[in-house]
């Protein structure tokens, strides 16, 4: 399940929480009020450590040319 940020009507909280696409509000878990889901930016991709490049699975030609254009 995704999450989603919703922000409280009543006490002004902005909050996460796992919900189901199809259920569109969750209770604020400060006052209990009904919150609205807000419009967010999504998440975004993000590699970490050593990571995933393009140039990794490049082809041995083209690695061997990118040597010899270093030295």
């Amino acid at each position: 399940m995704p999450a989603y940020e919703y922000k409280c009507p009543r006490c002004g909280i902005k909050f996460e929480s796992f919900k189901p696409m199809s259920s569109p509000d969750a209770d604020c878990p400060f006052c209990g009020t009904r919150a609205r889901r807000l419009i967010s930016a999504g998440a975004g991709l993000l590699f970490k450590g050593s990571g995933f490049y393009e140039t990794d699975y490049r082809s041995k030609e083209y690695k061997t040319k990118a040597k010899s254009e270093k030295s």
